[in-house]
């Protein structure tokens, strides 16, 4: 095989099993961290409970979505649009002052790998152990440890996907179905399908869902600059590098003293000292890795660091610079608007429906009416009543409006409602305006244009 041949071979070749080695440090402990609230917070809020329901719970087939203390309804969307806008600025704000923060602390694909590295280290041993393992022949020893992962994967996958399909369905009905295994499909379906996309993801692709499949991966470079704080290996102090004893007084060689500790505990299994590589995720490993060495050897820390290009390169830097003011301005100002539309929202919903059937329809005392349907909506959580009101043409008079207007909690009330009017009042058309105020709140009114069509002669 030629020479071509072998190279075109080698892209086609497996990819192999990265085992990161375990590491403590500062960000390690900051990892670990993040990780145990990022899971609590998933695993634990769907079993929130606010004013006797599920605090946080997206309705689907009902089309509202409860956050907390507020329901929101498919009218509501517009806020959806700013929470993803506030989102992808998020990343643009930490991806230009931290490099990739996102990836190495708080992606769920990180967060819950981690989590199933832990369970393989709890059942298989450290990384040495984990090695000659699965290259050792199979008995009864490596079958009792492969299962025993193995279970701990599985039904943590399973409960992932259980706790994913309890924020769209009442996550105490599904769980009492699961135990009865009584699951309708659609919830069976999406439990099954999330927690093999979490076996999948986390016990198996790992880094290579980081390195080949992610999107950020490939376009983050575009949100970087020489000021970016990014994990550096100091090339200056480092090289040339070598191995020595502890203590020893070496000429000629660098700090580095070439222990590849750096490579052993990067689960993308990169070498921080070939530069930086999109396959670097910032979990920091490295560095607790390299501080480690360095406190052993008794050399200064920072080998390996958070810096940035321009510091690496004796280069004034500026991490705080125009454009991360101007994500963070941009933010400040979305989120303030985004709780301040929230809170001051009026909790009513008002659609007014006319009968397009027929322009109007003239009745007996020379009088012309017109036929409406009102959908009222009450996003509160209690029960409410409304006065409703209707202007625009004198003499006008509403039939079939009850008086209060009753709509329950979270409810669509549908009303229909017949508007009389004098026929010399309303002559052609007529611009009319229907109020709707919460009896309890004067303050909580909604108005809603319509119009009031009668003859032209």
């Amino acid at each position: 095989m030629s020479k071509t041949d072998t190279a075109g071979a080698d892209l086609f070749e497996s990819a192999q099993k990265i085992y990161p080695r375990e590491m403590k440090g500062r960000f390690a402990s900051l990892s670990k961290l993040a990780t145990l609230v990022l899971l609590g917070l998933f695993y634990i809020v769907p079993w929130l409970t606010w004013d006797g329901r599920q605090a946080i719970l997206f309705d689907l087939p009902e089309r509202k979505f409860y956050l907390i203390g507020i329901t929101l309804w498919p009218q509501d969307f517009p806020y959806l649009a700013v929470l993803l806008i506030i989102a992808a600025l998020s990343l643009f704000f930490f991806t230009a002052l931290a490099g990739r923060l996102w990836c190495g602390f708080a992606c769920p694909q990180t967060v819950w790998t981690e989590a199933f590295i832990w369970m393989e280290q709890w059942t298989e041993g450290n990384r040495s152990q984990r090695m000659k393992l699965d290259k050792a022949p199979m008995s009864f020893t490596k079958f009792r440890k492969k299962a025993s992962k193995q279970i701990l994967w599985v039904t943590f996958s399973l409960w992932t996907g259980l706790t994913f399909v309890g924020y769209f369905t009442p996550i105490r009905e599904a769980a009492m179905d699961a135990m009865t295994l009584s699951l309708s499909g659609w919830t069976l379906f999406w439990g099954l399908f999330y927690g093999f996309a979490t076996y999948g993801n986390a016990g198996y692709m790992r880094e290579q869902v980081c390195k080949y499949m992610c999107p950020y991966a490939r376009f983050q470079s575009a949100m970087f600059d020489k000021d970016t704080l990014i994990i550096s290996y100091d090339e200056s102090r480092g090289e040339p590098r070598g191995r020595r004893k502890r203590g020893a007084t070496e000429h000629g060689l660098g700090d580095c003293i070439d222990c590849t500790l750096c490579v052993q505990v990067c689960p993308t299994g990169i070498d921080i000292r070939d530069g930086l590589q999109y396959e670097c995720i910032a979990c920091a490993a490295c560095i607790d890795a390299c501080d480690s060495v360095m406190d052993k050897m008794n050399y200064p820390r920072g080998l390996v660091r958070y810096t940035t290009h321009n510091a690496v390169t004796g280069q004034k830097t500026r991490v705080l610079r125009p454009r991360v003011f101007v994500y963070a301005t941009l933010l400040l100002v979305l989120m303030g608007g985004l709780v301040t539309s929230v809170v001051t929202r009026t909790p009513i919903i008002l659609d007014v429906i006319r009968d397009r059937n027929s322009l109007y329809r003239e009745v007996a005392g020379d009088q012309v009416e017109n036929i409406y349907t009102l959908k009222v909506i009450n996003q509160r959580n209690d029960e409410r009543q409304f006065r409703l009101e209707v202007q625009g043409v004198d003499g006008l008079v509403a039939d079939g409006v009850p008086n209060p207007v009753i709509v329950a909690a979270g409810e669509v009330l549908t009303l229909p409602v017949t508007l009389r009017a004098s026929r010399d009042d309303a002559k052609g058309i007529n611009d009319i305006e229907f109020t709707i105020t919460d009896l309890a709140s004067e303050s909580d009114s909604v108005v809603e244009d319509s119009r009031f069509v009668g003859p032209n002669y």
